[in-house]
């Protein structure tokens, strides 16, 4: 399956964008939310201890996980990366409060 941010992993990977490209690009892009919403009450909670983890979610953070887990990209690019869409995710709560 392809997304924004796989496609960025393998400009990263062939070279056609460098790293500090793919960051600035992590930084402006919106990052969707991984979370389920919280349990409200004791039931909710024996019920999300039972479920499986969630599924990726296409245009997550997730892929870049899994691109480091797959050994595609460094764990000194994943960092860089990190910081980067935590950073448009502080930014992205900044503008809502």
């Amino acid at each position: 399956m392809t997304s924004e941010v796989n496609d960025l992993i393998a400009a990263l990977c062939d070279g056609s964008l460098s790293l500090e490209e793919v960051a600035q690009q992590f930084r402006e892009r919106s990052w969707p939310s991984t979370r389920p919403p919280p349990a409200t009450n004791y039931l909710e909670l024996a019920e999300a201890a039972l479920q499986d983890p969630e599924p990726t979610i296409p245009g997550s953070f997730d892929e870049v996980v899994a691109a480091r887990d797959r050994g595609e990209i460094t764990e000194d690019q994943y960092w860089v990366l990190a910081h980067a869409a935590a950073e448009s995710i502080g930014l992205k709560d900044q503008r809502k409060t």
